[in-house]
């Protein structure tokens, strides 16, 4: 070719980088459909559908052992239907709370709080349970919750309500200890405390943390609280003989393979075995009763177990992409209660997912904290869908998104429209 009709090679280059018209077009097309108005709100409603559906999915295959075990062979469904109906009532529960206005969250803070603590106080007398060492459950005949996950949800709304009023008082250390760190706060983690569910405390801990950063409290108050909050954990671990077991289990000073080191050990058999790809969905060895609960604090090893490293990989993808549409709600709000309640949902989630694929990989002691929205259980999974149900109203709160929802047909109508005999009617 001769160099009268050749493209210098800067030029060439300078074209390659720059993309046809088609491919910018394209791009633009995307970074305008992320900086939507409505894309935090599409965004957090699909990666909350996906980690439930994960869920009832790897739910239904780490319980079914232990479901054919105690119906005597007959079904392997028991633990299975039960999160599927939970899951349904925490469906009806995000719909309901993605729907009440910014005004009203504000109003039911305090009797949300109020009757989580109630119920607590309930856990110290006859209707308490004890699982675990932990003190933490109530049972009235055939149901059974947990309190301290309703109180999460009133300690992030009370939290937010409280320092937002006093936003302009909170480099004053007084303002910032009363009323929120005590009483609030005190109480709440307190009767946690007593029940022994260091789990539990620490996620709260977070949160705490969460909100005080997202109000704008100055950085070297963290310092007294993180201190006094460290204190108060050692201490629960020294003075309780499980714990203690726990920690010399993640030492390494434990290592019996028939005592307290069973779930670690087998938990990482189970990702070993899980390899690259995995042994196939259902195709699990260690839910056979060789791992304790496999269907709720060690889903992750299961999963891990049956689809490998790109299953692992995908749901830690989506708890970051959870916490990032959390994130993108609080950059993109103007009012300061949605900003530091989203703050405190995010670390909500974030912390006790952490903590708990922590635990399962052995990079923290077990604690006895389930997998937000994949684990087993009717309490932790319908809050946490109730909360994000919160962040979802959040999100409709952002200039614009209100509208393109409204003006958006629902799935029915666009269904409907479809029909045979439907088309041209107006």
């Amino acid at each position: 070719m001769s160099s009268a009709t050749a493209a210098p090679p800067r030029a060439r280059t300078a074209s390659r980088a720059s993309g046809t018209p088609d491919e910018q077009g394209r791009v633009g097309g995307w970074l305008q459909r992320l900086d939507s108005p409505v894309t935090s709100y599409y965004v957090l409603l699909s990666v909350t559908v996906v980690l439930v559906v994960i869920g009832l999915i790897m739910v239904l295959s780490a319980s079914s052992v232990k479901s054919l075990v105690q119906t005597d062979n007959a079904t392997p469904y028991v633990f299975f239907r039960k999160q599927l109906q939970f899951a349904a009532m925490g469906a009806i529960a995000i719909i309901v709370a993605s729907r009440v206005p910014l005004r009203a969250w504000k109003a039911l803070s305090v009797p949300i709080l109020v009757g989580a603590l109630f119920l607590q106080l309930l856990v110290f007398t006859p209707l308490g349970v004890s699982v675990n060492g932990n003190r933490n459950w109530l049972a009235v005949g055939p149901i059974s919750l947990q309190p301290s996950e309703f109180a999460k949800v009133g300690l992030v709304l009370v939290g937010a309500t409280v320092l937002t009023a006093k936003r302009k008082l909170l480099g004053r250390m007084g303002h910032v200890v009363i009323p929120f760190l005590f009483p609030v706060s005190a109480v709440t983690i307190g009767l946690v405390l007593l029940g022994h569910d260091l789990g539990t405390v620490m996620v709260m801990g977070g949160i705490v943390a969460a909100l005080l950063f997202a109000a704008g409290v100055p950085r070297r108050m963290f310092v007294y609280g993180g201190a006094l909050f460290g204190a108060l954990a050692v201490t629960m671990v020294i003075t309780s003989a499980n714990r203690l077991q726990r920690f010399d289990v993640w030492l390494g000073k434990d290592t019996n393979p028939y005592g307290g080191y069973r779930q670690t050990l087998h938990g990482r058999y189970a990702l070993a075995d899980g390899g690259w790809w995995g042994v196939g969905l259902g195709a699990s060895r260690e839910k056979w009763q060789w791992l304790p609960e496999a269907h709720n604090d060690f889903i992750f090893a299961i999963l891990g177990e049956e689809l490998g490293l790109p299953g692992t990989l995908v749901l830690l993808g989506l708890f970051c992409a959870l916490a990032l549409v959390c994130y993108r709600i609080v950059v993109r709000s103007d009012d300061t209660f949605v900003r530091v309640a989203t703050a405190g949902v995010m670390a909500w989630i974030v912390c006790q997912a952490t903590i708990n694929i922590g635990a399962v990989i052995g990079l923290l002691p077990v604690i006895g904290v389930p997998l937000p929205l994949v684990s087993y259980g009717g309490s932790s999974l319908m809050t946490t869908m109730f909360a994000l149900g919160m962040l979802l109203s959040f999100a409709r709160q952002e200039p614009g998104c209100r509208e393109a929802l409204s003006a958006k047909p629902s799935v029915v109508r666009r269904s409907l429209a479809v029909l045979p005999g439907r088309r041209g009617r107006r």
